[in-house]
C-alpha cells in the first residue's frame, strides 16, 4: 500500500492511525505472513507488533516497517500505548470483524485510549484487496492449475470401495506434491446421498456404483487460494442424474457468458439462478452463485442476491451453481474466473461434461 493511499484512507475516516489484526490484511499491506500479530499504521509510520517467534521473519518480510516485540512484561497493549502517545492518536481504527470482544476491551484498557476513540473499520481494509494486481492473478492462476492437475489425477482413483476420506487425502497429497503450500479450505468429497449437502465433511463411506461424487477443493500457492468443484458419477448415470447435471451446467454457462464488470454481485447471481428456477429446482439452490477469492478463500464481493457491490475488472470470483435434493443427491460445478474489461477469463480448465466412471 502506498503511503498516499494510507494517508487518504485515514483522512477519509478522520483517523490518526489504524490497528490491523486480520492476517490476510497484514500480509497484503506489509508482506509479513506470521500470525498472532498486529500491524499499526499511522501517517508517520508502519509497525509490526509481534512476539519473539516472528521477530526475524517480520524484519525479513516487512521491508520498510518497524518491528516491535512483546516480552519482558510488555504486552501488545503496552506497545500500542507507546505508539499512541508518540503519534498523539485521538482516533484509532480497528478491525472489529476480526477481533474478539474481550481482546478489544483488554487492548483498550492497556493502551489507555478510551473505547469511544476506537473506530470500527468494518471491511474497509479487506475491500482494498478486492481488485487483484497482475502478479496476484498469476499466483492464483498457478494455484488453480494445480487444482486442475489434481482433478485429472483423481479420476483414476475414483472406484467403488474407496472412501470419501481416502479421496480427500489423495487430492490433498497430490496438490502438495505439485508445489501447493496447503489446502485453501477443508476438502469436500461427498458421495451418494451425502452430495445433497453442499459442505459435506468426508466420511468413511465407500464410493458405490450409481453415486454422484462431488469434490470441492483448492490449494494455496505463495499465499493465494484456488477453488474448484466437479461432480462425477460412479458407473452409469440415470436419467434424473443426467437432468440435474445438465441444468446445473446450463446455469453455469449462462453465468460465465453473462458475467461482466459494471453489474452487481446480485445481478451476477441472477444469471444462473434464473436457469435453475425456470427448470423448477429453485428451492434446491440455497447458496449464492459465488464469492471472491484471494489471500482468503471467502472474500468480498460475492455473487449473491444480497451483494449490491459493482463488479470491477481484476476481481476474481467463483461461479458455482448447484442443485441439492435431500434423499437423492446433488450436483455442483465450480470454476474460478477473473473479471476483464469486457467479460471474464476462466482460470479453470478441467472438463465439465458429465463424467461416468
Amino acid at each position: 500500500m502506498r503511503q498516499e493511499e494510507l494517508t487518504a484512507l485515514l483522512e477519509e475516516r478522520d483517523l490518526d492511525a489504524a490497528l490491523v489484526s486480520c492476517p490476510a490484511n497484514i500480509r497484503y499491506l506489509s508482506g509479513f505472513v506470521g500470525t498472532e500479530s498486529y500491524l499499526y499504521l499511522s501517517k508517520e509510520r508502519g509497525v509490526i507488533l509481534t512476539d519473539s517467534r516472528y521477530t526475524l521473519q517480520a524484519k525479513e518480510e516487512a521491508k520498510g516497517f518497524e518491528v516491535q516485540t512483546i516480552g519482558g512484561g510488555r504486552g501488545y497493549g503496552s506497545l500500542l500505548a507507546e505508539l499512541i502517545l508518540r503519534d498523539r492518536v485521538r482516533a484509532l481504527g480497528f478491525e472489529e470483524n476480526s477481533m474478539l470482544y474481550g481482546t478489544v476491551r483488554k487492548l483498550q484498557k492497556e493502551a489507555g485510549l478510551a473505547p469511544a476513540c476506537w473506530k470500527p473499520l468494518g471491511d474497509t481494509l479487506s475491500l482494498l484487496r478486492a481488485v487483484k494486481r497482475p502478479e496476484e492473478i498469476e499466483k492464483m492462476e498457478r494455484a488453480e492449475r494445480i487444482g486442475d492437475e489434481a482433478f485429472s489425477y483423481i479420476l483414476n482413483e475414483l472406484k467403488p470401495g474407496v472412501t470419501e476420506l481416502q479421496i480427500a487425502a489423495k487430492l490433498e497429497y497430490f496438490m502438495r506434491s505439485q508445489g501447493a503450500e496447503g489446502t485453501s479450505f477443508d476438502t469436500i468429497v461427498a458421495s451418494g446421498l451425502h452430495s445433497a449437502m453442499p459442505h459435506a465433511v468426508p466420511t468413511e463411506k465407500p464410493l458405490e456404483k450409481g453415486d454422484f461424487v462431488t469434490m470441492d477443493f483448492g490449494c494455496k500457492y505463495q499465499g493465494y487460494c484456488s477453488d474448484m468443484t466437479r461432480t462425477v458419477v460412479i458407473g452409469k448415470a440415470d436419467e434424473k442424474q443426467k437432468e440435474l447435471y445438465r441444468i446445473v451446467l446450463e446455469a453455469q454457462e449462462a453465468a460465465l457468458c453473462g458475467l461482466r464488470p459494471g453489474m452487481t454481485g446480485a445481478e451476477g447471481d441472477r444469471l444462473a439462478r434464473d436457469v435453475i428456477e425456470k427448470a423448477g429446482y429453485g428451492e434446491y439452490f440455497g447458496h449464492g452463485l459465488g464469492h471472491s477469492v484471494g489471500l482468503e478463500i471467502h472474500e468480498r464481493p460475492a455473487l449473491s442476491a444480497r451483494d449490491k457491490t459493482v463488479l470491477l475488472p481484476g476481481m476474481i470470483e467463483t461461479v458455482e451453481p448447484g442443485i441439492y435434493i435431500p434423499g437423492f443427491g446433488g450436483v455442483r460445478i465450480e470454476d474460478m474466473v477473473t473479471l476483464t474489461q469486457s467479460g471474464i477469463r476462466n482460470l479453470t480448465s478441467s472438463p465439465k461434461e458429465l463424467i461416468e466412471l
